[in-house]
């Protein structure tokens, strides 16, 4: 059973892939309309969304399937104490295909590992977003006309932001990438994603706290919204909501090739004033992903019956030794589930949660 929780799951190949099979769904649109007759998407949103939900029953819809599910935890049984797993072993015995956004990280995993039918993380916590980042593949092949030898600049929250996480996973499998992280202190990218994608596949990064200084150098500008929900306090979210906003008299300093992403919803950190800009390709981006989120339904709904082979693992894992101390975990909430820990570097004893990819150091082995 084929699953998408993570951008990893997905070779460059498959991305390929999916990429060939959107350009052609916006080439012959008509050649897809029934693809999907007969199949039920279940849209299991525990948080609030409109642009992911709606693209996600937009593209089935226009596969010629049908949809079925909720749009917040409060008209679920989760709001009676339903686990992840029984919502997920519920959902296989109405539906072909789940996608599901929740607050707490590792959620969709825990949903992939009951669920009877192919899963899709419609994005974690702060943890993961990977069809946000097939849309931004897209949006960036069809402008660019690549993948490779490029510079992106990524402004705004890098600490909760999941699209960001998601987004530098996919690019550092590519080769000549050059990413600018622009933040405030307080919004830095975690030390886990910087040491564990950047650092680890080698790939070219510089830290900042200026757009203006960065933005001359950049082929790529992905700008994120400061996230209120993300926010322990309302304090500190206030202090550095308005950090970064992008204006025309900005723009000036950039390429004129530069490509504007935002995975949306903005407030205010793109001026409205910038939509008119043919670099602005926000809303471009929110179209392709429509046509992404349609290849990916139509290929995991292929190969459910394909039997997968597992790749061995060999990892060393602990379970219920060390306990997560990530408040957004699933396990925070989920009472049942096993704490479980992989090793993931000997030498310094760190093992990291199956769930939501916390690190911990445990000296017991």
């Amino acid at each position: 059973m084929r699953n998408l929780i993570n951008i990893l799951d997905l070779s460059t190949e498959e991305i390929q892939g999916l990429m060939d099979t959107a350009n052609d769904i916006i080439a012959h649109p008509a050649a897809y309309a029934e693809k999907c007759r007969g199949k039920k998407l279940a849209t299991l949103f525990f948080e609030p969304s409109t642009r992911t939900r709606l693209s996600f029953e937009a593209a089935m819809y226009e596969l010629g399937g049908n949809v079925l599910g909720f749009s917040e935890a409060a008209s679920s049984s989760s709001a009676k104490g339903e686990s992840v797993a029984d919502t997920a072993k519920i959902l296989s015995c109405y539906a072909d295909i789940i996608a599901m956004r929740h607050p707490k990280e590792g959620a969709p995993y825990v949903a992939s590992l009951n669920a009877s039918i192919p899963v899709i993380n419609a994005g974690d916590g702060g943890h993961n977003h990977p069809t946000q980042t097939l849309a931004d593949l897209l949006t960036i092949y069809r402008e660019k006309g690549r993948l490779d030898h490029l510079t992106i600049g990524l402004c705004g929250d890098l600490k909760y932001g999941r699209t960001v996480h998601s987004l530098l996973e996919a690019m550092s499998r590519y080769e000549g990438i050059k990413v600018v992280l622009i933040s405030p202190e307080e919004l830095k990218l975690p030390s886990y994603v910087k040491k564990g994608v950047l650092v680890e596949k080698g790939v070219e990064y510089i830290q900042t706290t200026s757009l203006e200084e960065a933005i001359p150098e950049l082929d790529i500008l992905y700008m994120t919204r400061i996230q209120r929900e993300r926010f322990p306090s309302e304090e500190e979210y206030f202090r550095l909501k308005d950090s970064y906003i992008l204006t025309p008299e900005k723009m000036q300093a950039a390429k004129a090739d530069m490509c504007v992403l935002h995975p949306l919803p903005r407030v205010n950190e793109i001026s409205v004033a910038v939509d008119s800009d043919p670099r602005a390709c926000y809303f471009k981006q929110a179209l392709y992903g429509k046509y992404m989120r349609m290849a990916l339904i139509l290929k995991l709904l292929e190969e459910a019956d394909k039997p997968e082979k597992p790749e061995p693992d060999e990892g060393l894992y602990l379970r219920n030794v060390i306990k997560c101390r990530n408040s957004r975990c699933i396990t925070t909430t989920e009472q049942e589930l096993d704490h479980v820990f992989k090793l993931v570097n000997r030498e310094h004893d760190l093992y990291r949660c199956i769930y939501c990819e916390t690190k911990e150091k445990y000296h017991g082995i």
